[in-house]
This record gives structure tokens, C-alpha cells and sequence, in this order.
């Protein structure tokens, strides 16, 4: 049976579960991002996007949310429909796609991307998928961009020494890794340091194991 995504997000709504703690993470990296960078346009996506709370809220309360145009891929209609209501009351420039972010074609138009977000992603596929979408991540980046995601302490271990290892091979550096001890998520931030490439079509770098 897959999984119900939209119960998935159900312990967004305590503000002391892990899930709201993360998203917290993530929003303080989106935040400093946003800070630092003084480009007129900027552009994001964001994978298995969900609601799209974590970049949405963060920009909802900006002054300069204009200059931030995003696209969120998300298949679950109900998360999808969420985020878009949520963009429209808040006049963000947002673009929601119902579309498979483990594909390549899915991304067309939408990047190379200033800011990457791979929040939710890292823990549904397998390994092999992992070190895939790592590899792939380069097409989807502008010089310079910043990759921030997010995997779990599992009880078969934690992957997350392994993951950034696999982005230094990729040509990132760590920017930031926020790894509570009294919590099971980890976020990191990596910057890309080498030239990216362009986005290669009809490629698929990951696929959701539940």
C-alpha cells in the first residue's frame, strides 16, 4: 500500500514533533540564504515538495518575496492544491507542478535553480537512488547555488556521514549540517562549487520506495 503523504504531515501540527522542528531547520537555512544573496531574481525548486510550508511561510513573511520566483514538484493533488492556496493568499510567485521529481523532464523550465531544496526525499529511496540523485543535482543548479536537504537517524543507522561525503564528490561544499542530538532528522546545506551542467532529458535519478 503507498503511503497516505497527506497523513504524513499530520505532526506538522505539534510544534514539538520532529517534522515541525525540521521544517524549522530548514527555514532558518532558507532564511540565511535569502539574507545573503542580493540578486534582483532568484529562483527555486523544490522536490516532493509537499504543502511547500517550508520555502512558502519563510517567503510570505519577507518584504523582498517578490524577487523570488519558485516551483514546487508535488504529486498528492490534496498537498499540491494546499500549496498553491496557500501562494495565491500570500502573492507569492509560485508555480506547483504535478509531476514525478525523480525525473529529469519534470524540471524543464524550472531550473537551473539558484536555491535546491531536497527536504523529504533522501529517506524514501534507496541508497543507490540516493548517490543518483546526488550526482544529478548539478543539472538542476546555477553556479554557485545552494542544495539544503534532509534525511532521518534511522534504527539501521545514520547515512548522513556517507551523503556528505557524496556531495564533496559532486563538487559542493557544506555550508551548514544541523544534527540534534535529541531528534532523529538531520538538514544539510551545500553550496556548489564546480560549474554545473545542463539538464540532461528522459533521465531518472530516483524513485520513491513507499
Amino acid at each position: 500500500m503507498s503511503t497516505d503523504w497527506q497523513a504524513w504531515h499530520e505532526p506538522y501540527a505539534d510544534p514539538h514533533s520532529d517534522l515541525s522542528r525540521r521544517r524549522r531547520s530548514v527555514q532558518r537555512q532558507i532564511t540565511q540564504w535569502l539574507d545573503e544573496r542580493d540578486d534582483e531574481h532568484l529562483r527555486v525548486v523544490s522536490a516532493c515538495a509537499g504543502d511547500g510550508r517550508d520555502l512558502l511561510e519563510v517567503l510570505a513573511a519577507r518584504p523582498d518575496r517578490a524577487r523570488v520566483t519558485a516551483t514546487l514538484l508535488e504529486l498528492d493533488d490534496g498537498l499540491a492544491s494546499a500549496a498553491e492556496e496557500y501562494a495565491a493568499a500570500h502573492d507569492l510567485a509560485v508555480d506547483v507542478r504535478r509531476r514525478d521529481a525523480g525525473t529529469t523532464d519534470s524540471y524543464a523550465g524550472a531550473v537551473p535553480a539558484d536555491l535546491v531544496q531536497m527536504c523529504g526525499v533522501f529517506g524514501n529511496v534507496t541508497d543507490n537512488d540516493l548517490r543518483a540523485t546526488i550526482a544529478a543535482l548539478p543539472q538542476l543548479c546555477t553556479a554557485g547555488a545552494t542544495v539544503i536537504w534532509t534525511r532521518g537517524r534511522f534504527a539501521t543507522g545514520d547515512l548522513t556521514g556517507e551523503i556528505r561525503a557524496w556531495f564533496g564528490e559532486e563538487g559542493f561544499e557544506e555550508v551548514a549540517f544541523d544534527a540534534p542530538w535529541n531528534a532523529k532528522y538531520r538538514v544539510g546545506t551545500h553550496r556548489l562549487v564546480v560549474a554545473p551542467r545542463s539538464l540532461v532529458s528522459g533521465q531518472t535519478f530516483f524513485r520513491f520506495t513507499r
